[in-house]
């Protein structure tokens, strides 16, 4: 069966106003020439055609150069499933760089061995991801029964949920973990339902608990740019959480289905505006993922 390509990156520019020193895109996913690494067969795209992981990580470094970013999360595609190899080589490349760091987030089975969690943290690999909207090879009764190893080795765990479809449910579960979450997307709503709704105001709720943090991400895939229909969620979750709101670009855009591909630095102005004084725009950029990601 042929899949549909993603689409080659878009070129970076700078934005409005770039991000200070230490500034830490939180959320990319790294990806190879189809021919380098081998492909998850449950995969529903391939990556764009004739692009070697060489042109991605140029284009990348680009991108953080034009961004004023010197720290990434790399993020494991599920194009690959659980061959982290691709998010680790990455992670290395780059910090080998003068001037740069990053750290990956992983993707285990529920079956992960003590030898997989441990190969992960010899990788600079600090979490593990459980996509709770589309399902996958990690389930949410696999990360409870996982979460007292992973705090161990001080992993944490990086949800995407819907907090309308989710959240209200999920909260206490989450909360009770033994290891900080990270929620993708802002939490990945329903605009059309308002911040009040039940599930929105539970994260709000759960952000003050101090063990759980939320991407100010993905918002190309709620509205059309600039993106100002998501400002009253980010907002929200800026005003009631400044110390746990981490942002990323999610970089190189792959799974668009119906959503644009999105311009970064349009992206990183969405957080721009949001952000009511430099001092959240340095805590969200910088010091909240420093601490969360050691770096």
């Amino acid at each position: 069966m042929t899949l549909p390509q993603g689409l080659v990156p878009r070129p970076s520019r700078i934005p409005k106003t770039p991000a200070p020193d230490g500034a830490c895109d939180s959320h990319i996913h790294m990806l190879a020439g189809r021919d380098e690494v081998p492909l998850w067969d449950g995969r529903v795209e391939d990556p764009a055609p004739n692009l070697l992981y060489a042109d991605f990580m140029a284009a990348y470094i680009k991108q953080m150069q034009d961004l004023g970013i010197s720290r990434t999360v790399v993020v494991q595609s599920i194009l690959y499933g659980t061959d982290n190899s691709v998010t680790a080589r990455a992670v290395a490349d780059l910090n080998a760089l003068n001037g740069y760091a990053a750290r990956g987030i992983g993707l285990v089975t529920d079956a992960a061995t003590d030898a997989d969690l441990d190969r992960l943290v010899a990788q600079n690999l600090v979490g593990v991801r459980l996509n709770y909207v589309h399902g996958g090879v990690l389930s949410w009764a696999g990360v409870q029964a996982m979460a007292p190893r992973l705090a161990a080795r001080g992993l944490h765990v990086q949800m995407l949920i819907n907090t309308h479809r989710h959240m209200v449910e999920l909260a206490p579960q989450i909360a009770a973990l033994p290891v900080s979450v990270v929620l993708d997307h802002i939490g990945w709503p329903d605009l059309a339902l308002g911040p009040d709704e039940l599930g929105f105001q539970a994260l709000l709720n759960l952000l003050k608990t101090g063990n759980v943090f939320v991407k100010l991400s993905g918002l190309y895939r709620l509205c059309p740019p600039p993106y100002t229909a998501a400002d009253t969620f980010a907002a929200a979750l800026v005003a009631a959480a400044p110390t746990r709101c981490l942002w990323g670009s999610d970089w190189p855009h792959i799974m668009l289905a119906d959503a644009e591909q999105p311009d970064s630095a349009t992206l990183l102005e969405a957080l721009a505006r949001v952000c009511p004084d430099k001092e959240t725009w340095h805590q969200i950029l910088v010091d909240n993922p420093a601490a969360l990601y050691r770096f």
